[in-house]
């Protein structure tokens, strides 16, 4: 049954287990990179693994959504950390035996695989769980639970690796993901109307409705959707490749203070959710505006190099529109997914949050190679990239309220 308030029985639950899962996998993931840099020397090795790996979950999402809208999901998501601490645990036991960089690239890629089906079963409880405003506060909790996850575990990955090395974090991760399998153990969810996948068509038909669901039925989530994924390609484009790049190449400066603008990164993110979750359905009617406002902060950075201040100048200005950029991202991402739920049918949730993940996915590659180039490009003359950048960002969300307006009125 759908409850009213966030804080029930099954989401806690849920929650702590994503607690529990995003630490291990992300501590699991920084303490490999130190691992692959230490014995190759280079960052276009790991990077590669990492691109290889990022396949499986563009191309199984969809699937993934399907399976979330079939089986039971409690069940699933037992089943898919159970899995994950399966597969940690057996690269730990043959880490020591050789071959560790293609041993290191396949749990990368079945972790991926079964995080391509998680993600959408994971995204389509939380409305089978609440309803109401506590949808948007219980999205808003997850949201900063995976923005303090991806605060700590920067740290927990290199103390714990240096301390015991790469074996010991494979086991350390392999527990996090199986006390997660408890935990979710805990969930109780009302049966699913929905009969068991037993062939291709029917797997067709599902994606068809999904796809149906989004292009005729409601249009205006599809454009949400889009929205979104635009949002994530310049984010992920500017915030991902071009801050650092500005920071260390373009301003000299050094990787302390770097490390402390992407800490004010992760407290914004933080801030976003918590905000979005404090004023749940009031915020609805005002999501043109808050992508206005993130538009006007990435063009203000790039003013930072039009002005005449010197290299500390610059730095504080751009690591305040980055957070302003961030916590706008974090409210926007948070109200949007909440919007989307609340206007998708139990029996194609899992389905349509598959699209949402994979298309964010998708996105956020395609940003990183554009703002890549384009920064290689420009170098100091930032300003080319970022304001008209910030403009675009804007001229899509003044393009954007007839239909955001909609969604708030009908929420």
């Amino acid at each position: 049954m759908k409850k009213t308030t966030w804080l029930n029985r099954n989401f806690v639950f849920l929650l702590l287990g994503q607690i529990m899962s995003l630490l291990g996998n992300g501590t699991l993931k920084f303490a490999l990179a130190m691992y692959v840099l230490e014995r190759t020397g280079s960052a276009a090795v790991f990077a590669g693994m990492l691109s290889a790996s990022m396949l499986p979950t563009i191309a199984l999402s969809p699937f993934g959504g399907v399976l979330a809208d079939r089986m039971n999901r409690r069940t699933l998501m037992i089943a898919l950390d159970a899995l994950s601490g399966l597969a940690a645990l057996m690269a730990g036991a043959a880490l020591p035996l050789g071959y560790d960089l293609p041993l290191i690239t396949a749990l990368l890629v079945a972790l991926s695989a079964l995080g391509a089906f998680e993600s959408p079963t994971v995204q389509a409880c939380v409305p089978q769980m609440l309803s109401g405003d506590a949808l948007e506060k219980g999205n808003a909790a997850v949201s900063q639970a995976a923005a303090v996850a991806s605060l700590a575990t920067p740290f927990l990955g290199s103390v714990v690796y240096t301390a015991v090395g790469m074996v010991p974090v494979l086991y350390a991760a392999a527990a996090c993901f199986l006390l997660t399998a408890c935990l979710e153990g805990f969930i109780r969810l009302p049966p699913q109307q929905a009969a068991a996948l037993r062939s291709a068509a029917m797997l067709k038909a599902d994606l068809r409705a999904g796809l149906r669901f989004l292009c005729r039925e409601q249009p205006d989530v599809l454009k949400l959707l889009l929205l979104a994924a635009l949002a994530s390609l310049f984010i992920a484009g500017t915030a991902v490749v071009g801050f650092p790049f500005l920071v260390r190449t373009v301003l000299g400066l050094s990787a302390e203070l770097y490390g402390a603008a992407e800490s004010a990164l992760g407290v914004a993110a933080v801030l976003g959710g918590l905000f979005a979750g404090l004023t749940a359905g009031r915020l609805r009617l005002c999501l043109a505006w808050v992508f206005l406002g993130v538009g006007a902060a990435l063009a203000l950075a790039g003013g930072a190099f039009l002005m005449p201040l010197d290299a500390t100048g610059r730095y504080l200005g751009l690591t305040a529109m980055f957070c302003a950029c961030q916590f706008g991202c974090s409210v926007f991402s948070t109200c949007a997914i909440s919007a989307i739920q609340r206007r998708t049918p139990e029996g194609l949730m899992g389905k349509v949050m598959a699209y949402v993940f994979t298309l964010s996915l998708c996105a956020q590659p395609l940003g990183q190679i554009l703002y890549g180039a384009l920064f290689d490009r420009c170098g100091a003359r930032a300003y080319w990239v970022l304001v008209p950048s910030g403009l675009l960002v804007c001229l899509a969300g003044a393009l954007s309220r007839g239909f955001l307006g909609r969604l708030g009125e009908r929420g």
